[in-house]
């Protein structure tokens, strides 16, 4: 199915997935006004919340079905495979927020159905940074995804460090928003556009300059800004800490996610051939992948570990992008669907356990989880593990396809330094495994984790996400041909000009 953006047929139907979850999000407000007492009232949000995100997600796969593609030059949106994989991405890891939210929301008493609302919206802008084939498409989806977290970090007003984390991320949030467009308007000032093929296509016929590469660089500060990346994570441990557990779920996933997607569509399609942009990358992947997992080691409160986890596998998908190769962009895909899955995993059993926030569960609080509650305990188990890169597991499968591209591009080193982060993180990884089976429950027997509560739907989302995990471990291969296709549906344009092959020798770039 060929379609022309100068129709306005066809454009509505491009942006079909993302016209359908508006159309619900305009609903749910409609009732949200209407009903926004009672648990009733939030439970049906919850329940229409799920509905949109399913309806948008037949809508992705109904394009993707039929082959939707674009009819000459993209305009301002994109038709590939890595946007329908995004999309589904998004929407399951909103998806799954909901079905934990439901007994987490209840619990806490937060009887606000506009927190369903601002997932949706925060879910339309990721989707609209996936399918940005323009700057500035990508940066308006970063604005509407950001102003939902926002909000959403701070839903739980009684609680001062929910207050201090939205504070502290929108403060950060809009210094990294202002990066990002400084950055566009550089871009725009040297190539006269903000298309990424057209930009694509200047860069690659050796049409580079200052100003271009000054915006680029503004461009990288920017992203990693929103994806937590060393030494820009500062905001990150604070905000996660102090958000409630599904919203930081969610921020640790989706939002990392969106961010990454966006940087990854903009480096391979309008900067391939700028190849200054895979030195600075290299290097934010080491620092990122060694300080997350020292900083991690070091932490007692399992949110807090949880966070620094999350610092330390945002350079485990930057070291995918920095390979630059076609193998790098598989493994990228591969490696951002396993996080999404581990992560919403450990935040949902951690979510359960806790009150108030979960800032005050320690590693030790979890000891003889598995004598009384052995199925939470093995799913957190499965997700450690998977976290950790044990085999059988599909972060296992995704740090070994990171580990294959980054030496097939000659980043020898760079793949040395995945391996001993990865050994590293094992220092906090199994000491919760050991709490949970070697470690008898502190006070008596009877009453020990009594007030652990996940409830039906979430567990149906811890469910599905060991599910996941377990059957991509022994069974990667649709996993596997799914991050090709996405991985190879994104290309630079035709007139760039090819990079020359890295050196083999295991050596840091521009040493």
């Amino acid at each position: 199915m060929s379609l022309d953006l100068s129709n306005s047929r066809d454009l509505l139907l491009t942006l079909l997935p993302e016209l359908v979850l508006t159309g619900w999000a305009l609903v749910l407000l409609l009732v949200v006004a209407w009903r926004h007492h009672s648990v009733r009232d939030l439970r049906l949000a919850g329940w229409l919340t799920l509905a949109g995100l399913l309806s948008s997600a037949v809508a992705a796969w109904w394009l993707w079905w039929n082959g939707a593609r674009v009819e000459g030059l993209a305009g301002m949106i994109a038709l590939d495979d890595f946007r329908w994989v995004s999309d589904w991405l998004f929407l399951g890891g909103a998806g799954l927020t909901a079905l934990i939210s439901f007994a987490y929301l209840e619990r806490e008493q937060l009887f606000a159905p506009e927190y369903y609302l601002l997932l949706i919206f925060a879910t339309l802008g990721m989707m609209l940074m996936a399918a940005g084939e323009d700057l500035m498409v990508i940066f308006l989806g970063l604005e509407l995804m950001s102003v939902a977290v926002y909000v959403l970090a701070g839903f739980d007003r009684r609680n001062p460090r929910s207050a201090e984390a939205a504070l502290k991320y929108f403060l950060l949030g809009a210094f990294a928003s202002g990066f990002l467009l400084y950055g566009i308007a550089l871009i725009y000032g040297a190539t006269g556009t903000t298309n990424l093929t057209l930009i694509g296509v200047q860069v690659g016929l050796g049409d580079s300059n200052i100003m271009l590469l000054a915006g680029l660089a503004l461009l990288l500060v920017g992203f990693a800004f929103k994806v937590a990346a060393v030494p820009f994570h500062m905001w990150a441990p604070d905000v996660y800490d102090g958000a409630p557990t599904p919203v930081t779920a969610f921020m640790a996933t989706g939002v990392k996610a969106a961010a990454f997607a966006a940087l990854f569509r903009i480096l391979t399609e309008g900067f391939a051939a700028a190849g200054a942009w895979r030195e600075i990358v290299w290097w934010l992947a080491v620092i990122t992948m060694v300080g997350g997992n020292f900083v991690a080691l070091a932490q007692r409160s399992l949110k807090r570990m949880l966070a620094y986890s999350s610092i330390a596998h945002a350079g485990y998908l930057l070291a995918a992008v920095a390979t630059g190769n076609t193998a790098g962009r598989s493994a990228f895909i591969v490696y951002l669907v396993a996080y999404t899955l581990m992560t919403v995993g450990a935040f949902a059993v951690l979510g359960a356990k806790g009150r108030g926030g979960e800032s005050d569960v320690l590693i030790d609080d979890l000891a003889g989880l598995a004598e009384r509650r052995p199925g939470l305990a093995f799913a957190l188990a499965v997700c450690m593990l998977s976290l950790l890169g044990f085999p059988g597991t599909a972060g296992f499968i995704g740090k070994w396809y990171i580990l294959i591209a980054a030496t097939s591009a000659g980043q020898n080193l760079l793949a040395a330094i995945l391996v001993l982060a990865s050994v590293v993180s094992a220092g906090y990884y199994l000491p919760v495994i050991m709490a949970m089976y070697m470690k008898p429950a502190p006070g008596p027997a009877d009453t020990a984790h009594a007030d652990v509560r996940l409830g039906r739907l979430g567990e149906v989302a811890i469910a599905a996400v060991v599910a996941g995990l377990l059957l991509f471990g022994v069974w990667p291969t649709p996993l596997l041909d799914l991050g090709k296709t996405a991985g190879d549906s994104v290309r630079p344009p035709a007139a760039a000009v090819p990079q020359p092959a890295p050196s083999a020798t295991p050596t840091a770039p521009g040493s």
